[in-house]
């Protein structure tokens, strides 16, 4: 399997703090990986990193280039959307378009402005003119025309509404990726993109928390719900996390097996939102600090091993 960014020991620091702390990750080709985590745990600047945006320490290659040295060549194989929007408010659409065709070699023009023509947006248009979901929808349409291998989004439906983030997924997976391709995004929205992922990494203060392939959450990790009565005995069993639901006791843990904890109450594979939510608090309750992950299998490697 090819293997898309490969990192080693990456370091960043603003000022006295650490916004990085020795990363080691690869990310292989086919894969949709999420990085989620707080405000400051280090998310964009990961992709700034790996966008060859910002100095870092450490080693990082990216589609086999050094983003350091070989930005220009690697952005010929690279799509980015932040969650800000970077077009200029007097520019009009079909200027956009006709900008992306004269500097990228591989814009397919035509298919960009078939996309725009299912959408409300007019070519005449100014920027200043649409809403921030065209804006999005417009960013959308520049990348999905560019025959990229990686595609980079920072938080890509900041302040959209519902629907409008639904259809920027769901163009997503329809219109982008494929087996090749890979994608890499962040976002707080983590209950409506979980389902889109192949992997997963958490983030708390420049280090990984947790680092997974999402086939294996159901493996080693497990949720139990039980009567208040009952949560005294389940906890004999060492849960890593556990809250208040409705008047029940939801209890996480990891490498059990679901019929030595059905016996207590009901058993289910933690969502990755509730997973992300325990293993950043579960730290707090133990007063441990969060926990690593275990490296993932060879064939579905994410950022694995050190922090992010």
């Amino acid at each position: 399997m090819t293997t898309v960014i490969e990192a080693r020991g990456l370091a960043k620091s603003y000022g006295s703090t650490r916004a990085l702390d020795g990363v080691s990750f690869t990310v292989d080709a086919g894969r949709i990986l999420g990085i989620i985590g707080p405000n400051g745990a280090g998310k964009t600047t990961a992709l700034k990193a790996i966008l060859g945006l910002t100095h870092f320490d450490g080693e990082l290659s990216v589609l086999g280039h050094n983003p350091r040295t070989e930005r220009d060549l690697l952005m010929r194989d690279v799509c980015f959307i932040a969650d800000v929007a970077v077009l200029p408010k007097w520019l009009r659409v079909r200027h956009a378009l006709d900008f992306v065709a004269g500097v990228h070699p591989r814009f397919d023009r035509a298919r960009a402005a078939d996309f725009l023509s299912h959408t409300d947006i007019r070519l005449s248009s100014r920027v200043r003119e649409l809403s921030k979901g065209m804006v999005t929808q417009l960013h959308l349409a520049l990348i999905l025309a560019i025959d990229a291998r990686l595609l980079v989004l920072d938080e890509p439906t900041l302040g959209l509404d519902l629907l409008y983030r639904r259809q920027f997924y769901d163009t997503l997976l329809n219109d982008y990726f494929d087996k090749e391709r890979t994608i890499l995004l962040t976002t707080h929205q983590v209950e409506e993109i979980e389902n889109l992922l192949t992997d997963v990494i958490f983030l708390s203060h420049g280090r990984i928390a947790l680092a997974t392939p999402v086939e294996i959450i159901a493996e080693r990790y497990l949720q139990l719900t039980v009567a208040p009565g009952d949560a005294a005995r389940a906890r004999e069993l060492k849960p890593f996390y556990e809250r208040e639901i409705f008047g029940r006791v939801a209890l996480f843990y990891e490498g059990r097996s679901s019929s030595e904890l059905s016996r207590y109450g009901d058993v289910r594979t933690p969502s990755i939102a509730d997973l992300f939510v325990a293993t950043m608090q579960g730290g707090q309750q133990t007063g441990a600090p969060a926990r690593a992950a275990a490296a993932p299998p060879a064939q579905a490697q994410p950022l694995a091993g050190g922090p992010s």
